[in-house]
């Protein structure tokens, strides 16, 4: 037809010299041609040599776009500070154990490297998908120069391209180069015997396995977990209705860790009977066929009754004859109350593990919830608003904490959205009277956006949040957590442990604002008296955040999680003629205020000289002091017998 001639036309219009060949290529090796149909010449060579270096030194490993870079950032230190949150931290978070950070979680694992490495007992995650429905772009804005990039990753300007080509992008390679740098930092802070859950779907499901092998090993993988979120088909999808996600399993070292397994309820537990009256108590009777049929095991049985029976058709029972004969002959076999039924095995309730069931891979929605029901469940606690979308359900991520960690355990979620994972913990400490803590981590999405005039324009699915006066995600999670603890309380009243923890500390983590980044970088102490108001400019205020926190107690907090302190040590003031210094285990002291000065270096020598102070570090904040005062300290203490350091932190 025309149509056709049309059509052969275009197409020859297109051929190019090398049509024919290619075309010949992709029938014979199709696994050689990206989705775009484009011919991949670097995976065709290395197929051809006979020896891949790289393989034979690295093993397999998955290549992407900015895998470089990633790895970079893995072993780059925080530019960030912690502001604590006064009002929540000396309010209703005074004596809770839990933890919230505001910020991005990248700057907060790196932030918690010192304190929390090899703490965690379960890490849960909830990752964006990348769907391509504006769940994920790549957020780094790539600070460096391009000279500076290239120098740092030996980058050509062609290498260079590509890899800004990710920047604002949702490929494969942005979300790999986006997740490899927090699940490299969240290992470090697993415990040896620590367990990581991520939830994921199919789009980046293989991608995951493939960077979780390389940087957990594949000997620790634990499984690849489906859980059934979705009970209905859609009917307008084309071909398949998707009813599952999946959750991968990674332990620290697999070797050491053993599940606690699934409690078990009082229905299973229920199951259990005793219609025979065994003194042994009660029991289920358990199918005594299995497949495929073993011919050893293929025998008949004659029932009380004088029936008959053989395995079903293409299996064998279970048992050798010797076996069966032995459990007959001690009542461990049923035959139904008329002694007319298939034979079973008898299993007594008291000889189940004392541990738990055995979980197996695939979790269904009548036992840890569906998506729709989470929907629902969140919407009513928070006033029938809708402000998350398919937030998990909590029984989910309580199974997994039922499964490896302790009553004693740290739980964190590091894209912690609407907080399920606190919810979870919480609600297993009620279960079985635990006291574990959770750690949560969450970028300050905004609810709106700034329109042309400066005015505050809810962002599309924002709208509920932002009309009720959240304008950050953050914010909402929060909310979650303290909604979440007052129903717990309402629902166990009667029952509730006195020591029941249901809020948490806030901090916010930030960088500071790029005047006070320069200051710092020029700052010289043998040049300058004295920097006019470092110290301030690290209080909530001048770094734009609410908290109502002053610059020491800004530093104080940040110095102590890079010292390796918990965020609950305790933290005691100590007077020097007027000038308040902090004291920590008393081991080190913290100089951060202004006003250090002669008279106070000689009460600290006389103390330390006394031993009325036995301190290992005595950490400064250089700006707060004017040279002479610093050089007085520093020549003070290298002349005391005691070993102490001061520590000068800029």
């Amino acid at each position: 037809t025309d149509r056709q001639t049309d059509r052969q036309t275009d197409y020859n219009a297109r051929v190019k010299p090398n049509t024919a060949f290619l075309n010949t290529l992709k029938e014979k090796l199709p696994e050689f041609f990206d989705s775009n149909d484009h011919f991949s010449i670097d995976k065709f060579e290395n197929a051809l040599r006979e020896h891949n270096i790289d393989e034979v030194t690295n093993g397999y490993q998955l290549d992407f776009i900015g895998k470089d870079y990633a790895r970079r950032q893995v072993g780059e230190v925080s530019e960030t500070v912690i502001v604590p949150d006064e009002k929540q931290n000396n309010g209703e978070g005074q004596h809770s154990k839990n933890l919230f950070f505001t910020g991005d979680n990248l700057e907060v694992l790196r932030q918690l490297q010192a304190a929390y490495s090899d703490s965690i007992d379960v890490i849960y995650i909830d990752p964006p998908y990348n769907t391509g429905n504006n769940d994920f772009t790549y957020p780094d804005n790539f600070e460096y120069s391009d000279e500076q990039l290239q120098n740092m990753l030996g980058l050509d300007d062609d290498a260079l391209a590509r890899l800004k080509s990710i920047q604002g992008k949702s490929s494969h390679s942005a979300w790999l180069t986006f997740m490899y740098p927090r699940l490299s930092l969240a290992k470090k802070l697993l415990k040896n015997n620590g367990v990581i859950f991520i939830s994921i779907d199919d789009n980046e499901a293989a991608n995951l396995k493939e960077i979780s092998d390389e940087i957990f090993g594949e000997n620790n993988f634990l499984a690849q977990i489906v859980w059934e979120r979705a009970y209905a088909p859609i009917n307008l999808k084309r071909n398949f209705s998707v009813s599952h996600d999946y959750m991968l399993v990674y332990g620290r070292d697999a070797q050491i860790i053993k599940t606690n397994g699934i409690q078990r309820t009082n229905t299973a537990d229920n199951r259990y009977q005793n219609p025979d009256s065994d003194p042994r108590g009660v029991w289920k009777s358990d199918n005594l066929s299995v497949g495929p049929a073993n011919k050893r095991n293929i025998y008949p049985i004659t029932t009380p009754s004088g029936r008959v029976v053989e395995p079903p058709a293409g299996r064998s029972w279970r048992l050798s004859q010797k076996e069966f004969r032995e459990r007959l002959a001690d009542k461990r076999i049923w035959f139904g109350k008329d002694g007319n039924s298939v034979p079973g095995i008898k299993r007594f309730l008291s000889d189940l593990k004392k541990t738990g069931i055995t979980p197996m891979t695939i979790w269904k929605r009548e036992d840890v919830g569906d998506s729709q029901a989470a929907t629902q469940y969140l919407q009513k606690l928070m006033n029938n608003k809708s402000y998350f979308s398919y937030p998990k359900p909590v029984k989910l991520i309580q199974r997994a904490i039922q499964l490896y960690a302790s009553k004693e355990a740290t739980v964190m979620d590091f894209f912690a959205g609407s907080a399920t994972t606190a919810e979870a913990v919480m609600q297993q400490n009620i279960v079985d009277g635990g006291h574990r803590k959770f750690i949560m981590v969450q970028l300050p999405e905004k609810t709106y956006y700034l329109n042309k005039s400066g005015s505050k324009v809810p962002t599309k699915g924002g709208e509920d949040a932002f009309e009720n006066g959240f304008e950050s995600i953050d914010e909402i999670a929060r909310e979650r957590i303290r909604r979440a603890a007052q129903k717990i309380k309402a629902d166990n009243e009667l029952t509730l442990p006195t020591d029941f923890d249901g809020s948490f500390k806030h901090y916010r983590v930030v960088r500071p604002v790029k005047k006070t980044v320069a200051a710092v970088h020029e700052f010289d102490i043998n040049k300058t008296n004295l920097f006019s108001d470092m110290l301030g400019s690290f209080s909530s205020t001048a770094l734009n955040v609410a908290g109502d926190v002053s610059g020491t107690g800004t530093i104080m907090t940040t110095w102590l999680a890079r010292d390796g302190y918990p965020f609950d040590v305790a933290v005691k003031s100590i007077d020097f003629a007027s000038y308040q210094a902090h004291i920590i285990n008393d081991e080190a002291l913290y100089l951060i205020n202004e006003g250090w000065n002669s008279q106070q270096t000689k009460l600290l020598l006389n103390q330390l000289g006394k031993h009325e102070l036995d301190l290992r570090n005595v950490v400064i904040f250089v700006y707060s002091f004017k040279l002479d005062a610093l050089l007085e300290l520093e020549n003070g203490l290298k002349q005391l017998d005691n070993d102490v350091s001061l520590l000068r932190r800029y």
